[in-house]
């Protein structure tokens, strides 16, 4: 503890702020709360209670990104690169998730890992779904409607592949349309899957569990 005060005092000069302290992990946080609070340091008291509650459960964001890439310990890349090494091509590279390989004509998409549902040892994916009553405004967008016509393709025999997106969700959005953050793609995993159409709906189906 003792030595956590003196390097609080050592650091005392640069002046702590909002975007600094969000980037401290949970214990971190609490630890700099603590040695503030001996040090009646009040302002990063205060600053320490704000990041503490903006935090999602289970702890900071370096937490989470450590949590997340610890099993395998994965090398994730940017999406860009990802389908470059698929030989796809992206039409818009900020908001294209999918493309189609002109080598063979095969759909290439990506997916939202944490979207990804297992039940008796087969997985889903739900990949496009209308927007009804503004529930999903990202499928009326222009990178929604290129998903569309790509469930469409890979429905109609074209065949479709998956990458994992690694990130984190923002509250109230689909990750597709805005996320709190993108950690990259897996590019050691590489998903084949069929499309099938449930309604109005497109889902990616396959049998073996991640």
């Amino acid at each position: 503890m003792q030595a956590g005060k003196e390097a609080f005092r050592a650091r005392r000069s640069a002046a702590w702020t909002r975007e600094r302290v969000g980037n401290l992990s949970k214990q971190e946080i609490q630890q700099l709360r603590a040695n503030a609070g001996d040090l009646g340091e009040q302002d990063v008291v205060a600053l320490c209670d704000e990041a503490l509650r903006s935090l999602p459960k289970g702890g900071g964001k370096r937490d989470a990104v450590s949590a997340k890439n610890a099993k395998g310990r994965r090398r994730l890349i940017s999406r860009g690169k990802a389908f470059e090494a698929r030989g796809v091509h992206l039409d818009d590279a900020r908001g294209s998730w999918g493309g189609v390989r002109g080598s063979d004509g095969v759909v290439v998409m990506s997916l939202w890992a944490d979207e990804v549902k297992s039940r008796d040892g087969a997985c889903n994916y739900l990949l496009w779904a209308p927007n009804v009553d503004g529930t999903r405004p990202w499928s009326d967008t222009p990178s929604g409607q290129e998903r569309l016509k790509h469930c469409q393709l890979a429905l109609a025999g074209a065949g479709a592949e998956g990458l994992l997106v690694f990130g984190e969700r923002l509250d109230g959005h689909l990750p597709e349309e805005k996320a709190r953050s993108v950690h990259g793609i897996d590019p050691e995993t590489v998903l084949r899957f069929k499309v099938e159409k449930q309604g109005d709906e497109y889902w990616a189906v396959w049998g073996k569990k991640i």
